[in-house]
């Protein structure tokens, strides 16, 4: 009777918990955690998320589930009363764990990630407005074409913080009408968008948070990252790498306008050497 009464006090703590652990669990991945997405892309690297917080908190609860059944089937048995399970049996409680995991990894994982993948580096689209974004301790700085669509040559010797930040080479034709910009990215909404990136000094990490954007720049090394703004407003750019002590300043912006108003603004600045 004893071991009765046990039992059933030991049932009820364990459901409990169980009750407790999954609402915890869903009430935690039903938060909203992230900003809002302003790109299509971005949506689907949302839902790429989400499937990864839905199943493996399934069996997050699941495994759980198991253990505490383990738990009650074999408590109050010591050494002497353990049977050890038929061979057949432990292999398929060690493969199928295996298969599930490698199932969820490697086929919804890449099913779902490959599209976007294409999205963000595949080629792009002719109507796309190429960017230059150079990452120099502790700034953003913006490079666009000019009317001429071609991006002048650069040399590091010619590298001046307040002048030419970015080593322009002034006898360069392209170079002349240039526009440089700091610390401030301005592209068009609804308009696809190629942002070459480029490093100065030390390793940089390109990120926009509502962009879904997260792209490495390295020194000698051209990086890429393209997306479509869908919304416009002003959106922060951080530096997601540790890149010195003024890291925690290097700070910049995306801001998006209007397609009219974007043609307007761009014509309206002038070269760097005009």
């Amino acid at each position: 009777m004893k071991r009765t009464t046990r039992g059933s006090a030991d049932a009820h703590y364990l459901t409990m918990f169980f009750a407790v652990l999954t609402v915890v669990t869903v009430a935690g991945f039903a938060m909203d955690f992230r900003p809002a997405v302003v790109t299509p892309h971005g949506r689907s690297i949302d839902g790429l998320i989400n499937y990864l917080m839905v199943v493996t908190g399934l069996l997050f609860v699941l495994g759980h589930a198991v253990l505490m059944h383990f738990v009650w089937k074999y408590q109050g048995e010591g050494p002497a009363d353990y049977t050890p399970e038929k061979p057949r049996t432990q292999w398929l409680t060690a493969l199928i764990p295996v298969i599930v995991m490698a199932g969820i990894a490697e086929v919804g994982v890449l099913l779902l990630a490959l599209p976007v993948w294409g999205e963000l580096y595949g080629p792009t689209p002719k109507d796309a407005l190429v960017v230059e974004v150079t990452g120099k301790q502790f700034e953003w700085i913006v490079r666009y074409s000019g009317a001429d669509g071609k991006f002048g040559k650069t040399d590091p010797k010619l590298v001046d913080d307040a002048e030419n930040p970015l080593g322009l080479d002034e006898n360069d034709p392209a170079a002349q009408d240039d526009v440089v910009k700091r610390g401030v990215l301005t592209i068009p909404e609804g308009k696809p968008v190629a942002v070459n990136l480029r490093s100065l000094d030390v390793l940089h990490s390109f990120a926009v948070p509502a962009f879904r954007i997260k792209q490495d720049v390295l020194t000698g090394f051209t990086a890429r990252a393209q997306f479509v703004p869908e919304v416009a407003g002003r959106y922060e750019i951080a530096c997601a790498e540790l890149c010195g002590l003024g890291h925690y300043k290097m700070r910049g912006f995306v801001e998006v306008r209007k397609a009219d108003e974007f043609v307007k603004w761009l014509a309206d600045q002038p070269g760097m050497f005009e």
